[in-house]
């Protein structure tokens, strides 16, 4: 991952009327980083997203792409773009392939080896018209359009909705390339755990306003979780009385099951000082720590 800034958003507001979209949101993408974009259903992930590619005009605020004005008209940083929307439009009447030569030329490329290439890798007949595919085939059609130029940065709204297990591991391979590569990617999507495994920062939005932007294993070091100690002897609850960042402490025979917020370094020096054997993690999962930052706010 590279330390340039490949997307910027600074203090980014959308308001209709009187209604708040997104307010003052602020997060940067760097080059070579998926950075995971999350948020509860009408949070405002869309509408940032949207507002970013200049598809909604901005309130206030400042957005650059690969160092450009992003909320002017700009044709040349558009081709360096890659943009899978939650619910994709398509012209039916055209065949897959037609429809993506027909993107591709809008760009003014010439891509059909490449549309070739990526439609075996996820398994779609090209020919069949799109009025005549599956949900999960125009998802594929779609994850196509986004990548097939090799864009410099992706915007990838619920990008497996309706693909198979088998596709969705080809799409990540995909997806990793493509990181490996140098883009920037913001992947939205309501499969936490699919964020958990591809991302390497998240920002959660919630009612339009940014919760917290870190790195995940930051948010799991910080998160709730866990922890049972079985020693060889009995133990008491005063043993551990003074030791910080535990609480809910379940003391029974000779296992001590408490929860840690923050560092345990102090819990695990204790319980080796009283003769601790085996100690059991339960780390928090991505959508726990999501939970906990959106109820709490």
């Amino acid at each position: 991952m590279s330390s340039k800034t490949s997307v910027s958003l600074n203090k980014l507001s959308k308001y209709y009327g009187s209604t708040r979209g997104i307010f003052e949101v602020t997060f940067d993408v760097l080059a070579g980083e998926v950075m995971g974009f999350l948020g509860p259903n009408g949070a405002g992930k869309t509408t940032a997203i949207r507002t970013l590619l200049g598809l909604i005009k901005a309130t206030s605020g400042a957005a650059t792409i690969l160092g450009k004005n992003a909320l002017i008209p700009n044709v040349e940083l558009r081709r360096k773009i890659g943009y899978l929307p939650g619910i994709a439009a398509t012209y039916d009447r055209y065949t897959a392939l037609g429809y993506l030569d027909f993107i591709a030329r809008m760009r003014g490329l010439e891509l059909e080896a490449e549309i070739r290439k990526l439609a075996r890798r996820l398994d779609l007949d090209i020919n069949e018209h799109i009025h005549d595919l599956s949900k999960g085939n125009r998802q594929k059609v779609s994850v196509i359009q986004a990548f097939m130029h090799s864009p410099d940065v992706l915007f990838l709204d619920e990008p497996t909705s309706g693909l198979d297990p088998l596709v969705q591991r080809e799409f990540e391979k995909i997806l990793d390339e493509t990181r490996d590569r140098g883009a920037a990617i913001v992947l939205s999507s309501h499969v936490l755990s699919e964020v958990e495994h591809l991302a390497n920062r998240i920002a959660i939005i919630d009612r339009g306003e940014i919760v917290i932007v870190d790195e995940i294993s930051t948010l799991k070091a910080k998160a709730r979780r866990r922890i049972d100690l079985f020693f060889d002897s009995k133990i008491k609850r005063d043993d551990f009385n003074k030791v910080p960042n535990i609480k809910e402490i379940e003391v029974e025979d000779g296992s001590l099951h408490c929860v840690v917020t923050g560092s345990e370094h102090e819990l695990l020096k204790r319980a080796v000082e009283l003769g601790v054997n085996e100690v059991r993690t339960q780390e928090s999962s991505l959508e726990e720590i999501f939970l906990g930052l959106v109820s709490a706010k």
